[in-house]
């Protein structure tokens, strides 16, 4: 692999710092966009940009000149963001000649047949799934050399929101840990090296890049409980099914096809919160 110049569109954010760690080590010249403030990640240069912007959008990929662009962004269930921006960047991508990974979410589907592979059509529940779905159809059609790398939880060094819910909670903090929430969670730093690793792959379409363990809200509390040395039987539990949320219950993404040309092994959550990080 040759050293090149990575954009990491939502480079503030969880995902988007460890990329940006990650892809430094390796020696790449990495830039990084965020869309309220810089995080605390250092890449070669920070640049604001709205998704939304599609001006903005070509002057931050004619100046920065790019091999690579990864959209780690997150505008939650805000259509213009969620949706059309990255269709917006895949077509500023697909003209510049951009390689381009775009990170989707299991959100896209609604829990009703459990398991799901990459043949499986997205059935969304909520605003947030439509949107992500609508994005992933929208970057393919526009950039069909595009990678479109699906996920789940994302957990790891403790700065997760599920991990500070735990530890919240643990606290004596309101809320609580829904046992019949089921998901694959995946440690952040599996998931970049993976993403990473597609990057410079001759794939293109979409990719399922979760955990190997399948477990419940409450059992994952459990583990990072255990893991942080905090009191796990504080922690309390409850059911989706009876809350006023919206979503899927139980999603398990099927990550074998990315497991069999992937040299990065994406651990399951038993694992990886019981192993130093």
């Amino acid at each position: 692999m040759w050293h090149m110049t990575v954009l990491i569109v939502g480079g503030s954010g969880f995902l988007g710092a460890e990329l940006v760690r990650q892809a430094r080590t390796a020696g790449h010249r990495t830039v990084a966009t965020y869309a309220n403030r810089p995080g605390d990640a250092s890449p070669a240069a920070w640049y604001p940009l709205d998704l939304r912007d599609t001006g903005s959008l070509g002057a931050v990929m004619a100046e920065v000149s790019p091999h690579l662009v990864l959209n780690v962004s997150s505008g939650a269930a805000d259509w213009a963001v969620t949706a059309e921006g990255p269709i917006q960047l895949a077509m500023v991508a697909a003209r510049y000649g951009t390689r381009m990974v775009h990170v989707s979410s299991d959100a896209v589907f609604s829990g009703a047949r459990v398991h799901y592979d990459e043949s499986c059509l997205p059935d969304p529940v909520t605003p947030y799934g439509a949107a992500k779905a609508a994005a992933e159809t929208g970057v393919l059609a526009v950039h069909p050399t595009a990678v479109v790398a699906r996920t789940s939880l994302i957990i790891g060094h403790g700065r997760s929101t599920h991990e500070r819910i735990v530890h919240r909670l643990a606290s004596g903090g309101d809320g609580a840990l829904f046992t019949d929430d089921i998901r694959c969670p995946v440690h952040v730093a599996d998931l970049a090296a993976a993403l990473l690793e597609l990057a410079w792959m001759d794939v293109a379409g979409i990719h399922h890049l979760a955990g190997a363990d399948a477990l419940s809200r409450h059992e994952l509390g459990i583990l990072i409980a255990r893991r942080d040395g905090l009191d796990a039987s504080r922690l309390p539990t409850g059911l989706r099914a009876e809350s006023a949320l919206p979503g899927a219950l139980d999603v398990r993404l099927d990550s074998r096809a990315a497991r069999r040309i992937l040299r990065t092994t994406l651990r399951g959550a038993r694992q990886f919160c019981t192993e130093p990080e």
